[in-house]
């Protein structure tokens, strides 16, 4: 079976050297690089077309092709390419980035090696409140003067830990209990692989809005930096079907199909009030609800429904 057609061998290889071993900076002392990659747009392609044989060369091009598999879910195909990169990231957020369990890791080593002498800073602007509405979310920034505080205390914090830690060495206490007091903002290294359908979830979930903002720069910088000049059609795909689409549940369409029903010629958007009778019989006594909730949100975005006041 030949190879699809692909980007001319130079052009591609140019992209790759250009992009391998390249630093994008992160955070305030983080950053991503990527190590190596194998396939391309290509790879996808012509892992799919294995199973439809040769004759769909002919009724479907690349583009189209990659579009459909992302579209209808068909992910092995996308399992075919892989990247490797090397990331700097402070250990709190690392505790979020290896829960994805669809990679092969291996990270720097604290009981060999000394921890890395650098901390993730929080900027006096940078300091967010709770969120309300959501247990492990923020919401806002915090006041100047009491973000000059809090950022303060921060810096005096990690430079004592630093400093124990070190005594702690000097006086010959083994690394591996040495460092047992470094704070969660120590930054780590680590060499993580992964295959471009494993990839494209973590991407997914980590460049969504509700993410927290520190991995989600991470996710953005991997994905717009790393993955869009690599698979620029699968990229395309991705933000169409994935990033920038929305799943609507069968609640959220019956929902939409009685605001249709009640409109009456009134048209779109539709009141709040107008949502809160057309809501699902299993939420209209709960006082809270984020399933409803979130089906507002949708139909705001869709402008079928006027946002609160």
């Amino acid at each position: 079976m030949p190879i699809p057609d692909a980007p001319p061998a130079a052009g591609r290889a140019a992209v790759v050297e250009g992009l391998r071993w390249k630093k994008f900076p992160v955070l305030d002392d983080g950053f991503v690089a990527l190590v190596d990659v194998m396939g391309d747009d290509g790879s996808v392609v012509q892992a799919a077309r294995v199973s439809y044989g040769e004759g769909t060369r002919k009724v479907s091009d690349d583009r189209q092709l990659i579009r459909y598999l992302l579209r209808h879910a068909h992910t092995t195909p996308f399992e075919m390419a892989e990247l490797k990169f090397l990331v700097r990231v402070p250990m709190d957020c690392w505790r979020q980035w290896i829960r994805h369990r669809t990679a092969s890791v291996n990270e720097y080593s604290t009981r060999y090696s000394l921890a890395i002498d650098s901390m993730q800073a929080t900027g006096t602007d940078e300091w967010r409140g709770q969120a309300t509405t959501n247990r492990q979310g923020s919401a806002g920034r915090v006041a100047a003067e009491a973000g000059g505080k809090l950022t303060q205390a921060e810096h005096e914090l990690q430079a004592l830990s630093r400093r124990v830690y070190e005594e702690r060495l000097e006086a010959g206490i083994a690394r591996e209990q040495a460092r047992k007091d470094l704070p969660l903002s120590t930054y780590t290294e680590a060499y993580w692989k992964i295959d471009l359908h494993n990839l494209f979830h973590f991407l997914a979930l980590r460049m969504d809005s509700h993410a927290q903002l520190e991995i989600r720069r991470y996710a953005e910088t991997i994905g717009r930096e790393i993955v869009a000049p690599l698979f620029p059609l699968a990229w395309e795909a991705f933000l169409d079907y994935r990033v920038k689409a929305m799943r609507l549940t069968r609640l959220d369409q019956e929902v939409i199909g009685r605001l249709v029903a009640q409109a009456d010629g009134s048209g779109f958007p539709a009141s709040h009030a107008a949502f809160l009778a057309a809501q699902d019989p299993a939420w209209r006594d709960l006082p809270r609800s984020r399933e409803r909730d979130e089906c507002l949100e949708k139909l705001v975005a869709l402008g079928l429904v006027a946002r609160p006041a």
